[in-house]
This record gives C-alpha cells, structure tokens and sequence, in this order.
C-alpha cells in the first residue's frame, strides 16, 4: 500500500523516488521488494511504466487514457488527457492500416517548455 500510496503523492516517480517516499515510514524496506511489487503492479494493470526520451523509467497511477507533455528544460511531466486527439489519432490509424501490425495504444509524449 505504501508503493501506491507514494505513486499517487509524487508526480511521475522514478523507483528511487518511491524508495525514498517510502523510507521515511518503513527504512527496512528492500530495494529488491519495491522493484518486485512495481513489476506486480504494472503486470496487473494497477499502475503504468513510462520511459521518458533520456531513458528513465517512472511509474504513473493514473489508467485512464492519456498523453504526457514533457518539460524539456526540467523533470516535470504533466498528464495531458483530450477525447478529441484521441478520436484524430484512432480515425488516422484506422485509414492507414499498418500492415501486420495491431495497434493496442496511441500515447503521444509532447516535448516542450512550461510557462514559468
């Protein structure tokens, strides 16, 4: 529950931000543990991975369908959630027909500069 718990309190967390998180309530909590229930999770559809451009995996409670826009100048990651993209983007994928190849999800990742 504290692995959830942490998820849902930090934006986008990386392991080692759920570990910290975690640490401050139960220190003896192994990294192996955290690693182990993180893959539970995302096998059982409770939580997703994200790989972001540089390559770091952070973990992401929110399953509803959605995109993210990246901060190209820090960290931030914002969920960007638009019923009308997603129709643009299923209509376009549908036309097109890649052969031999079945799509099961569209999520974009929009790179950009926040508004300070």
């Amino acid at each position: 529950m504290s692995i959830l718990e942490a998820i849902y309190s930090i934006n986008h967390p990386t392991a080692d931000d759920i570990i910290k998180y975690i640490r401050q309530k139960h220190s003896n909590i192994a990294t192996g543990t955290v690693y182990k229930v993180l893959d539970t999770f995302i096998q059982n559809g409770l939580i997703k991975k994200i790989t972001t451009d540089k390559g770091v995996i952070r973990y992401d409670g929110l399953l509803i369908h959605h995109h993210h826009l990246y901060s190209s100048e820090d960290v931030l990651i914002k969920d960007y959630i638009d019923e009308e993209l997603d129709k643009i983007l299923k209509d376009y994928f549908q036309k097109k027909k890649i052969n031999d190849f079945k799509i099961e999800e569209i999520t974009l990742q929009i790179k950009g500069k926040f508004n300070k």
